[in-house]
This record gives C-alpha cells, structure tokens and sequence, in this order.
C-alpha cells in the first residue's frame, strides 16, 4: 500500500467545499508566495520551495515546485544543488538539537558528564 497518490489530488475540490474560508485564505497567500514581480524572483522562489519540500519530504511538493521550478528557468543543476542546501541545513538542525539533547540527559542525570575539554590524546 502506498500512502501518498497522486490520484488523491482529486479530493481538493471537496477538501476546500469542507473549509472554504481556509482553503481560500491558503489558496490566496500560496498565490502571494508564488507571484512574479516580488524582490525575490519567482525561479528562487520555487527554488526555496523545492529545498523545503524535499526537507518536509512531501511528495506532492516536490512534483509541484519541481515544475513550477522548470517552468520559472531554473536548470537540472540547480534543482540538485538546492536538495543537498537542504540536506546540509537539515543535517546541520540534527546537530544542534543533539545539543539539546545532551543538555536534557546532564539535567536528567542531576551532573554533567565530561565534555572532553582539556583531555589530551586522542
């Protein structure tokens, strides 16, 4: 069973019947994001969009912002570069929550454990 289906795109209609006034407040800002003549270009636009979803991993996104992508000029290149932009920040989140992390345990376990400062050797 696969979850995400682009046959599932069919219900958009009956999902903004169900909440019109979100749907058309989302609908309007998507509009707003995504328009042309802002101080960012449109091609960065959907540039950033595209890092975000393959970040979010939403499938649905992705084929979105890949062709609002293509269409807007951006190149095969850059659609690759942004995917490893986003890994970079994504990797780069997961290592300053582990901080967090660390800090959790010493406050659970009542003491810091050493940190590794001022050992020598390695």
């Amino acid at each position: 069973m696969s979850y995400q289906q682009p046959s599932d795109l069919h219900r958009i209609p009956a999902v903004r019947e169900l909440a019109k006034t979100e749907a058309n407040a989302f609908l309007n800002f998507h509009a707003a994001v995504f328009r042309e003549g802002g101080a960012v270009p449109l091609k960065y636009r959907e540039l950033i969009a595209l890092a975000v979803a393959t970040s979010t991993r939403c499938a649905y996104c992705i084929d979105t912002h890949t062709r609002g992508a293509a269409e807007a000029g951006a190149t095969r290149q850059e659609m690759t570069e942004v995917a490893f932009v986003a890994s970079a920040v994504s990797a780069g989140g997961a290592m300053a929550h582990s901080l967090l992390a660390h800090r959790l345990h010493e406050e659970n376990q009542g003491a810091a454990e050493p940190t590794g400062e001022g050992r020598s050797g390695h």
